[in-house]
């Protein structure tokens, strides 16, 4: 990937953007539905885009909404659906075209109004803490984000009864439904104004900042972290989460420092990232410059993506952890320091996520569950309990309650931040220096992650390519043990294709967003290994690509 000049910098001027054209262009350009661009479309992460290419504009949202209410009738869904939004400057339009068509639906809603941002894992935690027990009226939500996508952006997520991203037979049928709603001009959809949706009998003030910080106290063991007299940073970049942090510190009476308390849709206080553009990316180097450089003023600092589903962490020992590190970090503590929890629970990982994970777990004599990219695929385990521990390569996890319940069943950001200053506390050293233990007992891995074009057509291959489409036997060196298009946990097909030696594997699979593939590669034996590990592997994917008579 080519490195902007920019990159790591503070943003400057030029590249901030002009947010209230970008609200009038939400409300003023309307999509053409014909265009492929411009139709509803849910990734792995529900709707994205930008009104800018119209993308993501008013009529957008007032069509995915109605579909939520028609999907939420079909399967009755009757209970009060709680609404959040993030920071993002889109977000703000996005929940009134949302509570207008809600409210002339009769739909009972949840929401903290217009003023206050809600994070993603607090809907989340909300869903599930009402149905509890119940198996009638239950609860949904509604989550509006793009994640820590630029300023530019929006996005628009349903979480249906379990708390967690709403599976692919979901969006599925909503994203057809909103289609259709915008290829007849939305004739069909019901809809009031803004003020008379804020006065609905339907439309309710929910406090969820008390509600959650309340039980924070019932995941992370805050005595612990009390009594550790450990000094703590926390940058929340401008997310919705900007409001919690204090209230956490004082609730709980840590001695944390809130590095960052407002909010700016354009971002402005960022360092730029990799490739020129700002983004709430806590895994990012580029984009943590500022919490990085503060690293030896704390025992332990962390950072949250704009809804606060994505962790960055940074110690004073090796600077900011890379995501992969801090999930072996997690696992490695947690399962030797929750009773609590079951004994025959499972660890929970994506086919992209390094394969330290699957050798802390078998240390510990745990099962490993390994699933395609997007957490949809965690939730089930995580209600059912067959899962205490879940995490991606991205940055987002979850796990279960002291007790072993479940948290939440979407990436909660809150909590694997607040577990590392738990775990500094109760280890007398932070997580930095206990990875490096870890790589003196599993070996230290090398992981990166690449991208090259791919057309259209060229993903859908990708997306369907079969183990014997890879006519080699042997890459970088080593026999190859697997050839995988389907994960090993549930047998869901990966999108793609993963390839693994002894020491190495790549996965390569198509970008939901852009014209591009994406090659995720790892050693344990060295940068010069996985250098080579990339190279055969894109050779193997053009091969492959060139084949497309073999791919039904």
């Amino acid at each position: 990937m080519k490195i902007s000049p920019l990159a790591g910098k503070p943003a400057p001027p030029e590249i901030l953007t002009n947010i209230p054209r970008l609200v009038a262009a939400y409300y003023s350009e309307v999509p053409d539905a014909k265009i492929a661009a411009q139709r509803v479309s849910f990734g792995t992460s529900g709707h994205r885009g930008s009104s800018f290419n119209l993308s993501f504009n008013e009529w957008h949202i007032l069509a995915i909404t109605q579909s939520i209410c028609l999907y939420r009738k079909q399967n009755k869904i009757d209970g009060p659906l709680f609404i959040g939004m993030d920071t993002h400057a889109l977000s703000v339009p996005a929940l009134a075209s949302a509570l207008e068509i809600l409210a002339a639906n009769g739909v009972e809603v949840m929401t903290t109004g217009m003023e206050e941002y809600t994070p993603t894992p607090v809907i989340s935690h909300a869903i599930l803490t009402y149905n509890k027990g119940r198996t009638t009226g239950l609860a949904d939500g509604i989550v509006i984000t793009p994640s820590h996508n630029p300023p530019t952006d929006g996005g628009f997520k349903y979480n249906p009864p379990n708390g967690g991203p709403a599976g692919t037979s979901v969006t599925s049928w909503i994203e057809a439904k909103a289609n259709e709603l915008l290829e007849e001009g939305l004739r069909s959809i019901k809809r009031t104004t803004l003020a008379k949706a804020l006065k609905a009998s339907t439309t309710h003030q929910h406090d969820y900042l008390n509600t959650y910080i309340a039980d924070l106290g019932n995941v992370i063991n805050m005595d612990v972290i009390r009594n550790g007299n450990i000094r703590i940073g926390v940058d929340p970049l401008g997310g919705a989460g900007v409001h919690y942090w204090q209230p956490i510190a004082d609730h709980y009476k840590l001695d944390m420092t809130v590095l960052n308390k407002y909010v700016d849709p354009t971002f402005r206080f960022m360092t730029v990232d990799w490739d020129g553009q700002i983004r709430m990316d806590p895994s990012s180097s580029y984009a943590m410059q500022s919490l990085i450089g503060l690293k030896d003023k704390y025992d332990i600092s962390f950072a949250c993506d704009t809804d606060h589903d994505r962790h960055g962490i940074v110690t004073k020992s090796v600077g900011l952890l890379p995501p992969n590190h801090y999930l072996a970090i997690c696992i490695s503590y947690l399962f030797q320091h929750r009773p609590g929890w079951s004994k025959n629970a499972a660890v929970g990982k994506t086919v992209v996520s390094s394969q330290i994970i699957d050798r802390v777990t078998a240390k510990l004599g745990r099962k490993l569950y390994e699933v395609p990219v997007g957490f949809k695929w965690f939730v089930d385990g995580l209600m059912d309990g067959s899962l205490a521990f879940v995490g991606e390569e991205s940055a987002g996890a979850a796990f279960n309650r002291l007790d072993g319940n479940v948290w939440t069943t979407d990436k909660d950001a809150f909590i694997p931040s607040l577990l590392s200053a738990e775990i500094t506390a109760a280890m007398g050293k932070d997580p930095g220096e206990i990875y490096k233990d870890i790589t003196n007992e599993f070996g230290a891995p090398v992981y990166d992650r690449i991208e090259a074009p791919a057309t259209s057509a060229q993903k859908k291959l990708l997306s369907a390519l079969s183990p014997q489409q890879v006519h080699i036997t042997e890459m970088a060196g080593e026999k190859i043990e697997n050839i995988l298009t389907a994960a090993p946990g549930n047998n869901a097909a990966i999108g793609g294709l993963k390839v693994a030696t002894k020491n190495g594997w790549f996965a390569a699979r198509p970008s939901g967003t852009e014209e591009i593939y994406k090659i995720y590669g790892e050693s344990f034996l060295g940068r010069d290994h996985l250098d080579k590990i990339l190279h055969e592997a894109q050779e193997i994917v053009n091969t492959a690509l060139a084949a497309p008579q073999t791919v039904k």
